[in-house]
């Protein structure tokens, strides 16, 4: 009998190993690496902001180029990625004055007035919610085939988003009033849209 419940013990551990598998375990260190952070911690500041200031356009001189048609004045200054109806994305800087701003949100924005006659000419993401990919597709410096996924892909967008509101003042400094100077990203689909620009930086002029 004793010799049976043994033969048995045996058959059902042989069974368990049989429909498990063995996974190899990660280190600590690896299981806690990020590579999308470790990206953006590493070219945010080094490369990225460098070369969007190196290809920025004085968002005037771009309102003018897109008089004459989106795709013209894509061809002059901008990067098209995704396809046809990917958009144009730009990069943009100006001196611009906040007419309204609207912080009681997540996805927080300013309204600012580029040409003095006192209305919105474009909005300002201040976060820290921030729409659209425009940071990651202004600039060729992040290619789609060289990450593993689309999943990832996006990360990375969200993750440059976060990296860019970071760096921005805060909701204790009001800019409504102020004269501010900007550098960002904008994606344009169409010449009748307000821009929606995704900034590095916001500086107030003294």
């Amino acid at each position: 009998m004793m010799k049976s419940i043994l033969l048995a013990s045996s058959m059902l551990a042989l069974l368990c190993l049989s429909g498990c598998k063995l996974v190899k375990t990660e280190s600590a260190d690896q299981a806690s690496a990020d590579p999308i952070a470790e990206l953006v911690a590493e070219s945010f500041d080094a490369k990225l902001v460098p070369a969007l200031t190196g290809k920025a356009v004085d968002f005037t001189t771009l309102r003018d180029a897109l008089a004459s048609g989106l795709d013209g004045a894509g061809s002059r200054f901008g990067l098209k990625v995704g396809g046809a109806g990917g958009g144009w994305n730009f990069v943009v800087k100006g001196q611009a004055m906040v007419v309204a701003e609207n912080r009681a949100s997540k996805a927080a924005v300013a309204e600012i007035d580029m040409d003095g006659d006192g209305k919105a000419d474009a909005t300002l993401q201040l976060g820290p919610v921030v729409k659209g990919t425009a940071l990651r597709d202004a600039t060729a410096l992040f290619d789609f085939s060289t990450f593993r996924d689309q999943i990832e892909y996006a990360r990375l967008g969200r993750a440059l988003n976060d990296r860019a509101v970071s760096k921005l003042p805060s909701a204790d400094v009001p800019l409504k009033g102020k004269s501010i100077q900007f550098l960002g990203a904008v994606v344009i689909r169409s010449v009748s849209e307000k821009p929606l620009i995704t900034p590095v930086s916001i500086e107030v002029v003294p």
